[in-house]
């Protein structure tokens, strides 16, 4: 039901409201209900044989793919796709603390910038000496950079779209997956062949490591100083997401793809990002609550994992070709290898 307002604008009543989202719930339910339950069969597999969470969610969802292109389910997945996983990034900041950021030393927060800085640039150089789409050096940079494929789906909802966007964010996430778990198992061996202490093994790790689950595996393995560090060195390198996304944004917010006359350059879901930092960082804010909003987010960044995994072909991803899989391996090789060099440099920590 509508009725005139006084300046005679039409306002649609909270009846109205109710239908509409209604309406549009049901659109939208068959599409989740499927992510959902992809979701919920690849954490099942994560608990039960191991391998990450992340992995059988892309694997599940692509034997789906089916269901994106026909039928009633396609909306919703494209909805998990997008604004479900906007919310579990946004969420991520609740994992950050000011107080971690401000601890960090000069020495550790370099290595971390110039770590992300050469490895987001190496990208799309290396893409362009291959003849290849700079979308694809940019986001596998960050991605490698970052934090994985939490930073690859986060890159990719503000890069420029085109026919091979979401072949290429699938590509990122399994790449990074895959050779994160295989870091787990290496890069502690690296450690006692260099004969690392604690601190620098942590620094390395956490620096290195594209996901955070395989960060914390590894530090661990080691010592539980390396563990510590490890895991606040990656949560320094996730904050850096932030600005990055914020620079794409206001770098392609003219773009056509990406959309055009927003009153925001920065997306809602970075806003939402810092702001639960300074939420999360604040005494007063309930612990219980935090760690059941930072499970929120990881249950939404598998559900869309699980959705895009839905969206892609197989055959798809047989077109990326060798290249890119040599380029995630170099950006890898190429931070390991810088980080090294500043924690073997004489002094200088």
């Amino acid at each position: 039901m509508t009725s005139n307002t006084p300046d005679g604008d039409i306002e649609i009543s909270s009846e109205s409201w109710a239908k509409q989202q209604t309406s549009k719930g049901k659109i939208l339910f068959p599409g989740l209900l499927a992510a959902v339950t992809v979701a919920i069969a690849a954490r099942f597999l994560s608990e039960h044989y191991g391998g990450p969470t992340m992995l059988f969610a892309l694997l599940l969802g692509m034997g789906f793919h089916f269901l994106s292109e026909e039928g009633a389910c396609g909306p919703g997945i494209e909805f998990a796709s997008r604004t479900i996983l906007q919310f579990g990034v946004a969420l991520l900041g609740l994992g950050i603390t000011i107080d971690q950021i401000l601890a960090a030393g000069w020495g550790v927060a370099g290595i971390v910038i110039v770590g992300i800085a050469v490895t987001m640039l190496s990208g799309p150089l290396i893409t362009r000496m291959m003849n290849r789409g700079w979308r694809l050096g940019l986001l596998t940079g960050g991605a490698v950079a970052i934090c994985g494929a939490s930073a690859a789906l986060a890159i990719a909802s503000v890069l420029p779209k085109n026919q091979f966007s979401e072949r290429n964010t699938i590509f990122t996430v399994i790449s990074v997956t895959t050779l994160s778990t295989m870091a787990m198992i290496i890069y502690p061996m690296i450690v006692t062949l260099l004969a690392m202490d604690d601190f620098s093994a942590g620094v390395f790790i956490g620096a290195t490591i594209h996901d955070v689950a395989q960060v914390v595996g590894a530090g661990y393995s080691i010592s539980e100083d390396t563990g510590d560090t490890a895991t606040f060195v990656k949560l320094l390198r996730v904050t850096m997401l932030v600005p990055i996304v914020v620079i794409l944004s206001l770098v392609f917010r003219s773009d056509p793809t990406v959309g055009t006359g927003r009153k925001v350059p920065i997306p809602l879901f970075v806003i939402g990002f810092v702001v639960l930092i300074f939420a999360g960082s604040a005494e007063a804010f309930p612990l219980v609550l935090k760690d059941w909003l930072l499970a929120v987010s990881r249950w939404c960044l598998v559900i869309a994992i699980s959705a895009i995994g839905m969206k892609t072909a197989l055959k798809a991803l047989k077109e990326v070709g060798g290249q890119a899989i040599f380029l995630v391996c170099a950006e890898t090789v190429l931070l390991a290898l810088l980080v090294l060099g500043f924690l073997l440099a004489p002094r200088f920590f």
